[in-house]
């Protein structure tokens, strides 16, 4: 999809339109009071306050119809300038606009405004010069938001639309959001029974329902085995842990924010934790290596924890609860280059085996302009960030480099894919550290016999099993191949009476071979059964009638498919292992 906020153009469209349905609404309720009506990636929005009035879904065709008459009338957009005092008196009954003004810098001396017949708004511009160039709109959503983002404020109405050059633009833009809506993962998640969440759990805490749960189990057997057959070794270690091993590894100091409150237990201090390094950390000090055993690959499926806002919380694509493909590879120095390399391969294996394709790698540099957010010295930030890029070069990957995303304790390469609902994600990662060895007192015995720290390296290749299935579902539309469907293989029997025995044989022969079946033996009709698969995107729906009973055949029929086909038994699952 386009991005409003980027496209010049665009820009200036979408940032006129806002005022254009400000002026409309002011037309219709008279007492509305604007905050603000920025661009954002997807269009445009206006904060709204509407006093006791709140909008309806009749609402927004009438706040169109009137949008549609100013624009016809086509009035000239004018460009005012005026001093601070004149604006607090031009807007002295809005204390949204007050707040504006009186949060400017007071050399800004001068303050412009744009009048667009009888509206006039507090704007710096620029505007497109005539409401008749906003024809091509459309309002998309509306939305409680609170004041300044801030839940102790009022609650205001948000309008969010669209506007474009060209009606074409415009419908072509609308039909990608309808193809979005059914690709959202929020919306497959409850479709198909993979995930759900309920207040009295708490915001941001998925539950995983059976189909969800098979799904989720098949893909940590699928990296396991990736990873064991790599010389990982897999721990298990606690979602907790003491506030002073946070402490001991910089988590506490720079991340505690975004952490979940510490419990006192026992004149202790515990808190959920938001990562696993400093349990890994602890593991690998528990014993004493030499450089012969190194690199160390511990790996681990773990469950985390972090206090992200309520508003920022979206599905299962960032929640507060999640689990973490995680590993953390001990190396020496020397072993930097081609432990990296590793990673970069099976990220790409990975995503060769699910055909990800629309994806970005990222060097994450830190922030030079804002270092105090960062632990360690500018020596080794410089030398780790040389040695990223240093592979990325060498693996002659395309990338592109963004300063402040690096980790507070290293650089690292992050892996940015665009979602088919248009969110930038991270799903890979791999980071290099020389601060927690440090931190942690970590040692090997090196080749002459003296001790050296260790370098480590984070990296995570589904990253967040959460966000990936959420970018899962929308990149497939819900439609998973054979071996992740929950339901592999639906059988329906034609007649319940003379067919049901038969269906019951082949279920039981295709469960033998561990296949995931269903049989439906409801009384109801076949069309009915086969509609149901289909809302439900099974892979392979069986139909089974008297043909298939006497000459013990199977007819099968594959998603998305009118057409059937017969096969022998042993042939149809000769097909399914393929």
């Amino acid at each position: 999809m386009r991005n409003f906020k980027e496209e010049s153009e665009l820009n200036v469209l979408n940032h006129s339109c806002a005022h254009l349905l400000a002026q409309a609404v002011k037309h219709l309720y008279p007492q509305a009071k604007f905050w603000v009506g920025p661009v954002v990636e997807e269009g445009f929005y206006y904060d709204i306050d509407l006093g006791d009035k709140s909008l309806t879904d009749e609402d927004i065709p009438k706040i169109e119809s009137e949008m549609k008459k100013l624009a016809k009338d086509g009035k000239y957009i004018v460009r005012e300038e005026i001093s601070k005092s004149e604006a607090l008196e031009k807007f002295k009954d809005d204390e949204y606009k007050l707040d504006l003004i009186n949060r400017m810098d007071e050399e800004e001396t001068v303050i412009s405004c744009y009048t667009q017949g009888d509206f006039t708004d507090l704007c710096r511009g620029p505007h497109v010069p005539s409401t008749k160039e906003l024809k091509n709109f459309k309002l998309v959503k509306f939305s409680g938001a609170y004041w300044k983002g801030d839940a102790k404020n009022k609650m205001l109405q948000r309008i969010y639309g669209v506007c474009f050059p060209t009606k074409e633009e415009l419908e072509n833009h609308l039909a990608e959001l309808e193809e979005a809506k059914e690709r959202d993962h929020r919306k497959l998640g409850k479709d198909l029974g993979i995930f759900m969440f309920a207040d009295l759990v708490g915001k941001g805490l998925p539950m995983w329902l059976p189909n969800g749960f098979i799904l989720r189990h098949t893909l940590v057997e699928y990296i396991t085995e990736k990873e064991l057959k790599l010389g990982y070794q897999h721990v298990m270690t606690p979602s907790l842990g003491n506030v002073d091993l946070y402490k001991t590894s910089g988590h506490w100091d720079h991340y505690k924010d975004d952490m979940f409150p510490k419990m006192e237990l026992d004149n202790e201090a515990y808190v959920l934790r938001p990562m696993n390094c400093p349990h890994h950390m602890m593991i690998y000090k528990n014993f004493l290596h030499s450089y012969r055993d190194l690199p160390i690959r511990l790996a681990e499926i773990a469950n985390d924890f972090r206090y992200e806002a309520s508003g920022a919380c979206c599905g299962i694509e960032r929640t507060r609860a999640f689990t973490q493909n995680d590993s953390h590879i001990f190396c020496t120095p020397e072993q930097i280059e081609e432990e990296i390399s590793g990673v970069i391969d099976l990220i790409l294996d990975v995503y060769k085996d699910f055909g990800f394709e629309n994806y970005k790698f990222r060097l994450s540099l830190r922030d030079k302009e804002n270092t105090e957010k960062y632990f360690g010295n500018d020596e080794l930030w410089e030398k780790s960030e040389k040695a990223l890029r240093k592979i990325l070069k060498a693996r002659n990957v395309e990338y592109y480099e963004a300063e402040g995303e690096a980790a507070f304790y290293g650089p690292k390469i992050d892996v940015q894919v665009k979602s088919a609902i248009g969110h930038d994600v991270s799903l890979s990662t791999v980071q290099l550290d020389y601060q927690l060895p440090e931190r942690f007192e970590l040692e090997y015995i090196n080749e002459e016999g003296k001790k050296e720290r260790p370098v480590v390296i984070h990296r995570a290749i589904l990253g967040s099993l959460d966000r990936f299935v959420a970018f899962l579902l929308e990149e497939t539309k819900g439609i998973l191949p054979v071996w992740l469907a929950p339901t592999q293989v639906y059988i329906i029997p034609v007649n319940d009476e003379y067919h049901l025995e038969y269906a019951k044989k082949i279920e039981e022969e295709l469960k033998k071979q561990n296949f995931r079946v269903e049989l439906d033996d409801r009384n109801e009709k076949l069309s009915y059964k086969m509609r149901e698969s289909q809302m439900r995107k099974i892979p392979v729906t069986l139909i089974l009638g008297d043909d298939e009973k006497e000459g013990n055949y199977i007819s099968y029929r594959l998603f998305g498919s009118r057409e059937t086909t017969r096969v022998e038994m042993a042939e149809f699952i000769d097909f399914l292992r393929k």
